[in-house]
């Protein structure tokens, strides 16, 4: 198999680590295969592909879209190294607030599966990233919401202090008075 799943430890994320062929020339591997996601536990179908290009301290998140847009994230760093992070804001959810941080490079080659119901920012490590994204569900700017990236009621911890952020970025409301757009209604919602 192409790939190994592992379940994160905020329930719903899985972190995925496709299989590398190098060579001579390079490397060669699978960035998503649907049969196997599928039996890795990722049932749901892309239908957008995305790719931001950041430089180093650049904050960008928290981010979500609210239903009836609500998005899946496949997230992968294709070159330098960012610090990728998932809220859970499924109102209800045993780990509402809580979020998961996780190294993804191009070295180590690893995906962040971020179902509906989190938001989703990273932090780029290296002088510049590259950040390949597939989505569930189209952009949507009328239903595009986020949560302050330093919202002392989750309390992530970032590299830095002093990020680089866009003007939106630094408007968004803490988690507390973010609507209630998501709600936990057990295992696999």
């Amino acid at each position: 198999m192409p790939f190994e799943f592992e379940s994160a430890r905020l329930p719903g994320l899985i972190i995925v680590t496709p299989r590398v062929f190098p060579d001579e020339r390079g490397f060669f591997l699978e960035f998503c295969k649907q049969s196997e996601f599928h039996d890795g536990g990722i049932r749901e179908s892309f239908v957008q592909d995305n790719h931001s290009n950041s430089s180093k301290g650049v904050l960008r998140g928290l981010h979500y879209q609210k239903p009836p847009c609500g998005q899946g994230k496949l997230i992968g760093c294709v070159t330098g190294r960012i610090f990728d992070v998932a809220v859970d804001i499924r109102r209800g959810s045993p780990t509402f607030g809580q979020w998961e941080g996780l190294e993804l490079s191009d070295s180590n080659h690893k995906m962040l599966w971020i179902p509906r119901g989190f938001a989703h920012g990273f932090y780029v490590l290296s002088d510049t990233a590259d950040v390949f994204y597939k989505v569930t569900a189209e952009y949507s700017r009328e239903n595009e919401c986020g949560i302050i990236w330093n919202d002392p009621d989750i309390g992530i911890a970032w590299p830095d202090k002093n990020p680089i952020l866009s003007d939106v970025d630094t408007k968004h409301p803490r988690l507390s008075e973010a609507g209630e757009d998501y709600t936990y209604e057990g295992e696999g919602s």
